[in-house]
């Protein structure tokens, strides 16, 4: 007889639950402080109850969780000098969108070898944002698979809803339920609206089918984000200059949701050379000091080495400390692009 269901699905296999991974690796206490200071200081800063800014800074996505750690101790040394000004949130990206086909990142693939051992790769997904939390430094992410942050999302102080999920009603919801503040980039195209909108709808409460703690199907009903903002990362052409800032904070108050907006410095906006996040974030920081009450923050990529390398085969050739994905800067200019900013933003007119 021919089959009605499940006809092109090669295999299943059970993962354990959320809860039993929680269990494996348990969030220890000085990850939950760090995780409850970071989304109460975010919170602040885009209720304007704190005066600084947040930069989330960090790899394009994640292959390597030693060189990870190593990224994530001279980030923890650095949020400490420029505290006065900024909030550090480290990038810490697992899955990677793809507009057709590649890596698909750690959760996915951790070996990188197309065997998709997703238990692996939450596992060590987990453990990773333990111990980064556990270096007191705060941890932002892409809120891609609906599924994940039933895993992870203890452990996550930042989410973003990437260009092209910011038009999907799944996320949408997903993000009206999340527990941190959540920024939508505008679409791959650089119109606005389509993120405007999700700021609109995630504000509001939802009730979808999800999953519970323990891996089961459930109606899930959520309370609305009210710490939803938008992040410009370009499209056709750059948008963070002050007229383009000055266009989205106009949509946004006319949509009545927060004028809160965050730029991108890579993707879109650098015209994807990775070189040139220096030049949009100082841009982007000079609108700050001229006393723009929108921006609110700025993204960077960024890891150990600067640019990016090809999968090799031979696993043993991957360079340490170097993007497998979109090319990032490298250490160096990162603290040195931070520290200027800081610098900057310390001696910042009074409003």
């Amino acid at each position: 007889m021919h089959r009605l269901e499940n006809s092109r699905i090669i295999s299943q296999h059970t993962l354990s639950s959320p809860a039993n991974l929680h269990a494996l690796i348990p969030v220890t206490e000085r990850a939950a402080t760090t995780v409850r200071r970071g989304r109460a200081q975010l919170e602040a800063i885009l209720s304007r109850s704190d005066p600084r800014r947040f930069i989330v800074v960090g790899p394009c996505s994640i292959h390597d969780v030693g060189a990870a750690i190593d990224y994530a101790g001279r980030l923890a040394e650095l949020a400490k000098s420029v505290a006065d000004t900024l909030l550090l949130v480290m990038r810490v990206y697992f899955e990677k969108p793809r507009t057709t086909i590649g890596w698909k990142g750690l959760i996915n693939d951790p070996h990188m070898d197309d065997s998709f051992d997703i238990p692996e790769g939450l596992r060590r997904a987990r453990q990773l944002l333990v111990d980064i939390n556990s270096l007191g430094l705060p941890i932002g992410t892409e809120a891609l698979d609906p599924l994940t942050p039933q895993f992870l999302g203890d452990l996550v102080s930042w989410n973003a809803i990437g260009a092209r999920t910011t038009e999907s009603q799944t996320h949408r919801e997903m993000a009206s339920g999340l527990s941190t503040p959540v920024g939508f980039k505008n679409g791959t195209d650089g119109s606005l609206q389509v993120a405007v909108n999700a700021m609109q709808a995630a504000a509001h409460p939802h009730s979808f089918l999800g999953v519970d703690r323990e891996g089961r199907a459930a109606l899930t009903r959520t309370a609305g984000n009210p710490f939803g903002h938008l992040i410009l990362r370009g499209g056709r052409s750059p948008n963070y200059s002050r007229a383009d800032i000055d266009a989205a904070a106009c949509a946004l108050r006319d949509a009545g949701v927060p004028e809160n907006i965050v730029v991108d410095c890579s993707h879109g906006n650098s015209a994807k050379q990775f070189e040139r996040q220096t030049v949009v974030l100082s841009a982007v920081i000079e609108q700050m000091q001229a006393g723009n009450p929108a921006l609110v923050g700025a993204m960077l990529e960024s890891n150990l080495v600067a640019g990016s390398q090809k999968i090799p085969d031979d696993l043993g050739h991957l360079i340490y400390g170097q993007s497998v994905t979109d090319a990032c800067l490298g250490w160096p200019a990162t603290e040195q692009a931070i520290l200027a900013a800081a610098q900057a933003l310390a001696t910042q007119p009074a409003a």
